[in-house]
């Protein structure tokens, strides 16, 4: 018997039993894995999100940030992968909204795709953010948010009431990456 495949090398077939080799690593749901380094207004780095597919079709999305002002702020995906300081990143383009629904995970008719929970920032500067979503992909089609111009995670100054179209009066963009596959 033989296996095809990028994992034939990780599995190990008798009779009866399939084993796994221990040098091999998980499966990840799809394979498909980018990343955004974040930079706010005056180019100084300030935080990395991991973007990775996960189970049930969700995409994970997990980071650290350092730097920022401390409060709680919205993030979202945008629709144009570009992040110039000059303009305070208008350059990211509106919020990532393929279907054209109205802003917020409150909203009776929303939530854009591109819209995430609030992000918290300590008094040091620094925090932790996670969440999953099936409302965008790295795939292909109309939520891919690797498509032709590409899209940006931007963080704004204030936090997002998650109701308020087109950007929960979330205020001026302090915080730009470009999603980049890996």
């Amino acid at each position: 018997m033989t296996l095809s495949g990028r994992r034939a090398g990780c599995v190990a077939l008798s009779a009866f039993v399939v084993v796994a080799m221990p040098s091999c690593r998980p499966n990840v749901v799809g394979g498909r894995i980018a990343t955004a380094e974040l930079v706010d207004t005056a180019g100084r780095p300030v935080g990395t999100l991991s973007l990775r597919d996960a189970a049930g079709g969700s995409l994970r999305i997990d980071g650290r940030m350092r730097g920022l002002p401390a409060g709680t702020h919205g993030i979202h995906f945008h629709a144009v992968g570009r992040c110039e300081a000059t303009g305070a990143f208008a350059s990211a383009g509106a919020h990532f909204n393929p279907a054209s629904r109205k802003h917020g995970l409150q909203s009776p008719d929303g939530p854009h795709a591109g819209d995430l929970p609030n992000l918290a920032i300590g008094a040091d500067g620094t925090g932790g953010f996670r969440t999953n979503t099936t409302r965008v992909t790295l795939g292909g089609g109309a939520a891919s948010l690797l498509d032709a111009d590409g899209s940006a995670v931007v963080v704004h100054a204030a936090q997002d009431d998650q109701r308020t179209d087109p950007s929960g009066n979330s205020g001026a963009r302090i915080a730009c990456g470009v999603v980049v596959a890996r």
